[in-house]
């Protein structure tokens, strides 16, 4: 997969904030494949807005 710009790259707080829930559900998601992290090992962990915005709307449509 190619790295998304830059300017498409937010941080694991902005993440949380953007899909509405917390940075460990953030950290699980990566860790169960859901959502992609970006970064080098050890580095800090940065998301494509792009794949939280579809998240977050799957998200809503589920939602009762």
């Amino acid at each position: 997969m190619t790295k998304p710009p830059r300017h498409r790259l937010v941080p694991t707080r902005v993440a949380a904030l953007a899909v509405g829930v917390s940075e460990a559900t953030i950290r699980k998601w990566v860790s169960r494949g859901k959502i992609t992290r970006y970064g080098a090992p050890n580095c800090r962990s940065e998301f494509d807005i792009e794949e939280l915005q579809e998240i977050a709307l799957r998200r809503r449509s589920e939602a009762p």
